[in-house]
């Protein structure tokens, strides 16, 4: 199968950490962490965040400003990318401020076990649903589906930690982009940019190349390509 060229986009703590103990959304990083969020936005054909981050924050998952939009045309894409929710459960608030913008379509991966009444309702607020796999989300035949179905070349994941770990499991994340702040949130149940199952062995963690890096004030720009096998 062929799938879409996937890079992640992560801000974390020193200590690793995307959100404190309790879980709340807290915007801990730099404006040039987030211009450069807006940056690989404006080079993707469609943008991906899991459920929580659309239920629990105003967010549209955008392009932005006219200044990301007209570069998307340069580049020769759409002026607004697609934007694609994974849930397995399907656990996605209908009244979410994602679904009252119509810029473009809104695609949800879910399971079979988010059952066919939740899932109607999310396509009543008009988004195109899809489920793959039982109780998982299938990330490699879903997103063979995006690159046939919605011709998604390029897709930008933005977390969070859970989807993060599922797609490196799966080996399709072709490119790492994290932002490293100077700030210590502590906390042994603070959620990483890769929780989920993980690896159960040292044979079996994921091997990165680190392809540059960058300091910005008191920030650190990694960018790190996978080792391939």
């Amino acid at each position: 199968m062929k799938f879409p060229f996937l890079l992640l986009n992560l801000a974390m703590t020193a200590d690793g950490k995307i959100a404190t103990a309790n879980r709340a959304f807290s915007s801990f990083s730099s404006r040039r962490d987030k211009e450069h969020m807006m940056e690989l936005r404006a080079t993707v054909d469609a943008v991906m965040s899991g459920a929580r981050t659309v239920d629990l924050n105003p967010v549209t998952l955008g392009p932005g400003a006219v200044k990301y939009r007209r570069l998307r045309k340069l580049r020769g894409l759409a002026e607004y990318n697609l934007r694609v929710i994974a849930s397995r459960l399907g656990t996605i608030d209908p009244k979410a401020k994602i679904f009252e913008t119509t810029f473009s379509p809104i695609i949800i991966l879910s399971t079979e076990r988010a059952g066919k009444r939740r899932l109607d309702v999310l396509r009543s607020r008009g988004a195109h649903v899809e489920t793959f796999g039982k109780s998982e989300i299938d990330f490699r035949a879903a997103f063979a589906w995006l690159l046939e179905e919605w011709r998604v070349k390029r897709l930008l994941c933005e977390g969070g930690g859970e989807i993060d770990d599922a797609l490196f499991r799966a080996d399709l994340v072709d490119e790492l982009h994290l932002t490293i702040c100077p700030k210590i949130f502590g906390g042994r149940s603070a959620p990483t940019i890769c929780d989920g199952v993980g690896a159960t062995s040292l044979v079996k963690a994921t091997q990165l190349q680190l392809k540059s890096m960058k300091r910005v004030g008191d920030e650190m720009f990694l960018i790190y390509v996978r080792e391939r096998k």
